[in-house]
């Protein structure tokens, strides 16, 4: 990977902020957009606009050519057996509410069980509480090694016979663990329940296989992946998708309609009412080409090389608290510096161009796991170097020494 020349494809990456040039260490919240992705945006908005599916016009059908064709591309980026089970969606979070919503009430009683674990995203355990309360069914969840990772013996203990689904995120947007999906997956098949992955933080830096995880849902955001916001997709597999309701009803999704019955197209288009995101598709699809040329092998490389160095580097400053594993993380860290509220580091990082997430991650639960109420995160990609790690460090000593005599 020559980051430099990746660097250039980037052009929000060639500014100055706070009279520095500007180090983006907040791709975990949301990635940069490379050209590529931006001109694929544009060029369909000044010639291929027009709605999918039903019109004949030229532009109707180099729209639907090009949506569709989107879906094909992400059910090949994640190995998906066909396109059919492929919806889009509006990000991680609807994918995720869409499967609590209308896979969860066909299948959740009282006293049936859902396994989580305490790391989740918000996304992924404010849906599973209201489908708790709704069905009577009950939470469990996976207990935390103390570095934060998952023992597979908890697993075991925790997913039992009662258990109808288990959802957990393949990377903490916290502490940057890789969690065992392949053999989380094998547990809750072997106790006759269904898997649901938050890929949102895996997707954009590793290289994911549907079929070898086994898992029976999926979801992914392209904001975190260099494509545009507000879409997503939901991968399912194809008989629990056909078992399925809509849950958003209108135009697109509808087979016949009287006036008092109405049936649904086959999916993936019963999920998909109104007019989809087509423009975000388009989007989504020169995103995962712009992935694919770099190699996500050499991405995933890149990252624990930046993650590593980060570590070690941000060890040496007394006072400052990193947050899980040194090992086996993904492009994060997770820190507090002793006495700075994470705001007010944050803040200071700014005024010198770098820009880092401060607050609970939407992960409370998390938040109090770890005894903090709230951390600052430094979160690495493709276009992150040594050099943004350098200015970093230098920052966070130049912060901790302000507000050390500020304190004094």
């Amino acid at each position: 990977m020559n980051i430099e020349e990746i660097r250039k494809q980037f052009p929000i990456l060639q500014q100055e902020v706070n009279g520095h040039p500007l180090v983006y260490l907040d791709s975990a919240a949301t990635s940069q957009k490379p050209r590529s992705v931006i001109e694929a945006v544009k060029r369909y908005y000044e010639y291929d606009n027009s709605n999918v599916h039903r019109g004949v016009h030229t532009l109707g059908s180099r729209a639907t050519e090009a949506y569709e064709g989107a879906r094909e591309r992400v059910a090949r980026f994640i190995n998906s057996p066909i396109a059919e089970q492929i919806i889009f969606t509006r990000g991680t979070t609807t994918a995720l509410n869409l499967v609590a919503a209308s896979y969860a009430p066909s299948v959740l009683k009282e006293g049936d069980e859902i396994v989580l674990t305490p790391m989740e995203h918000h996304s992924n355990l404010i849906p599973w509480q209201q489908a708790a309360k709704r069905s009577g069914a009950v939470l469990k969840y996976i207990p935390l090694q103390p570095d934060g990772t998952i023992s597979l013996a908890d697993v075991e203990k925790t997913v039992t016979n009662r258990t109808k689904i288990v959802s957990v995120m393949y990377v903490s947007n916290v502490l940057g663990v890789i969690n065992p999906i392949k053999e989380i997956t094998e547990i809750a098949h072997r106790n006759g329940a269904v898997m649901v992955v938050d890929g949102a933080q895996s997707t954009p830096h590793m290289r994911i296989d549907v079929q070898a995880l086994n898992c029976d849902f999926y979801a992914l955001s392209g904001h975190k992946m260099c494509g545009p916001t507000g879409i997503g997709a939901l991968y399912g597999r194809k008989s629990l998708l056909e078992a399925m309701e809509p849950i958003e009803f209108g135009g697109e999704m509808i087979d016949f309609v009287d006036l008092y019955e109405s049936t649904w197209k086959d999916i993936p288009w019963r999920f998909e009412a109104g007019t989809p995101i087509i423009a975000g598709a388009v989007g989504l699809a020169a995103a995962i080409d712009f992935l694919e040329e770099i190699g996500l092998d050499n991405i995933d490389r890149h990252e624990k090389e930046m993650a590593a160095y980060a570590y070690s580097k941000l060890s040496e400053i007394d006072g400052l608290m990193i947050y899980g594993p040194r090992e086996g993380r993904v492009g994060l860290i997770t820190f507090n510096l002793d006495d700075v509220h994470p705001h007010d580091v944050a803040t200071v990082l700014d005024s010198e161009g770098i820009a880092v997430r401060a607050g609970h991650h939407c992960c409370q639960p998390l938040m109090r796991w770890l005894d903090v109420t709230a951390t600052a995160r430094a979160s690495f990609y493709l276009y992150n170097t040594e050099q943004d790690v350098d200015r970093l460090a230098a920052s966070l000593l130049r912060t901790k020494e302000f507000f050390g005599h500020a304190i004094g």
